[in-house]
């Protein structure tokens, strides 16, 4: 082997180098035993249990972290998230864009990579989006969806531990509002959105996203040092290397298909207001037919609106109607129409969508005009029956409703704002030291795809999703006229008529009453009061209605 190069190579120069690499190459294995067995040993040192042998007791002053996707979520999958994001925060181009490459993705994660599986979809997703408006979206839509699809068992568990930490893949931004909010975690562990000096994402993230044990030991160690939390709680599928900093590890069982998300009850603060305008989870095959439908949908919405605003009778107007699809179910007795010169009845109605004085006045068989605080001029436009706006001043909107009673009938919802879930906002007191002959109506919808009401998005197409849904269902229960013993005329004051309003039709509905206005809802929604910038340019006083 010392012999120069210009010497002949013989047999006994190729032994002795192949002599050389198989010792190198034992070194090599021996080396890779030693790391696997320290690597097991660890494992070792934490054994893993099922999630069902965890003891809830004694936990309050332990510290708890868990896996988010596999873990605390009944689904493994992170695509329906990605898919709001981009179809709330973005466009639908945006979205439709995601469902076309999430093959490509699945395609990545199996062949190559987790981490570049997860990097396509959050590229696609948030790359040219506003920090604020992601953070935004994943508030006000998305927590909706995280809470329909937690885990019962690792929520309890979760809940029982006086310290709560999320670790998660997707990032934090995304998962941030969901734990903070409604798990009580102390801080969430997720990857980081790369963005710009202007607060746009770039689609990347810092480092990498947190897949591999190794990554997420790293991260672990960045949060607690050399302290260790006390449980782990895992998927069943994660081999992560992260336990081993954990003093005890539980995975989740495999079966998931009997599984039912944790109940409403159990939340750890009522899940009231929540936006967007899909009502359904879009997984891959969901979203798929969410696009398939779009048009066909778009199509039978202009359809209905041209019936409702061409056809002469509300007769002919509702028959053909149930021909396209909208159902009407109409419970007890609607009062007649009052004789001229006579104030007429003033129906009380809870609130669900843009649309509900159009439904009362199908069910009444009559026009019925109606008090509306904010809608836009299209909807103006193509409203069937007389709109008034309110000006938010007390004086001039209680004169308006004096005259429009004067006139015939009057419907107003006194909550001043739809709410999607099974609650009922504060009543304002208004309509009850106007009126005597009070009508309550407990109105409420079903919808199959897409969500008739918005606090963030366009709200010109409110009506639009709203008709765009297959079959859409309003049911309609005319209530008792509220007696005179129990109106203002005997002494009642308007706060006490509210109050009973609200909660007879609650009863009926089977809905729960709360203190929340329409500025909360906005407040947390949007980071707003709800009011127009020009309309606080007038010197008005601002009531909630």
């Amino acid at each position: 082997m010392r012999r120069a190069l210009k010497e002949p190579i013989t047999v006994e120069d190729f032994s002795g180098t192949w002599f050389l690499l198989q010792h190198v190459q034992w070194r090599l294995l021996q080396a890779c035993k030693v790391m696997a067995s320290s690597v097991c040993s660890k494992l070792a040192s934490t054994p893993r249990d099922s999630l069902d042998n965890c003891s809830l007791t004694g936990r309050e002053n332990q510290s708890v972290i868990s896996d988010l996707e596999g873990g605390l979520l009944i689904s493994r999958s992170s695509f329906a998230y990605f898919f709001l994001v981009a179809f709330e925060a973005g466009s639908v181009l945006r979205a439709l864009c995601l469902l076309l490459v999430y093959p490509c993705a699945c395609l990545s994660h199996h062949l190559f990579s987790e981490a570049l599986g997860l990097q396509i979809l959050i590229f696609v997703a948030v790359a040219g989006i506003k920090e604020s408006t992601v953070q935004g979206s994943s508030r006000a839509v998305l927590i909706k969806f995280f809470l329909e699809d937690m885990h019962p068992q690792a929520y309890k568990v979760l809940i029982a531990c006086g310290k709560r930490y999320v670790m998660t893949a997707i990032p934090r931004v995304i998962a941030e509002p969901f734990a903070k909010e409604y798990l009580g975690a102390e801080e969430v562990i997720g990857s980081e959105l790369q963005v710009t000096s202007s607060g746009y994402c770039t689609g990347f993230v810092k480092g990498s996203c947190l897949q591999s044990g190794m990554q997420r030991e790293k991260a672990l160690y960045h949060v607690f040092g050399d302290r260790h939390p006390d449980i782990a709680v895992l998927d069943c599928c994660n081999n992560s290397s992260f336990m081993s900093s954990c003093k005890e590890a539980y995975v989740v069982p495999q079966s998931r298909r009997s599984v039912h998300p944790v109940p409403r009850e159990q939340y750890l603060k009522p899940f009231v207001f929540h936006d967007g305008r899909l009502a359904v989870r879009p997984t891959p095959a969901t979203a798929l037919a969410v696009f398939l439908w779009g048009p066909i949908g778009l199509a039978l919405a202009l359809l209905r609106i041209l019936v409702a605003i061409s056809l002469p009778t509300i007769g002919l107007r509702l028959l053909v109607e149930a021909m396209l699809g909208i159902s009407i179910r109409v419970k007890g007795r609607v009062p007649p129409p009052v004789k001229p010169g006579k104030m007429g009845v003033l129906f009380v109605c809870s609130h669900r969508t843009l649309l509900d004085p159009v439904f009362l006045s199908g069910a009444a068989k009559r026009r019925v005009p109606a008090l509306t605080y904010s809608i836009s001029p299209l909807s103006e436009l193509l409203a069937p029956i007389k709109t008034v706006r309110l000006t938010r001043s007390r004086t001039q909107d209680s004169r308006a409703m004096i005259s429009l009673l004067k006139q015939g009938d009057l419907a107003v919802c006194p909550e001043g704002t739809t709410c999607r879930e099974p609650y009922l906002l504060r009543f304002s007191s208004l309509f009850a030291e106007l009126a005597d002959n009070i009508v309550p109506v407990a109105i409420n919808c079903k919808i199959q795809i897409f969500h008739g009401s918005t606090a963030r998005g366009w709200k010109a197409m409110d009506p639009f999703f709203f008709l765009m849904n297959p079959c859409p269902v309003y049911s309609l229960e005319f209530l008792d006229q509220l007696p005179a013993e129990l109106s203002c005329v005997s002494g009642k004051s308007s706060y006490e008529v509210a109050n009973y309003i609200q909660s007879q039709i609650s009863q009926r509905l089977g809905f729960q009453c709360t203190n929340l206005t329409r500025k909360d809802k906005y407040r947390i929604l949007a980071g707003n009061d709800g009011v127009a910038p020009e309309a606080s340019v007038k010197p008005r006083r601002i009531i909630s209605w």
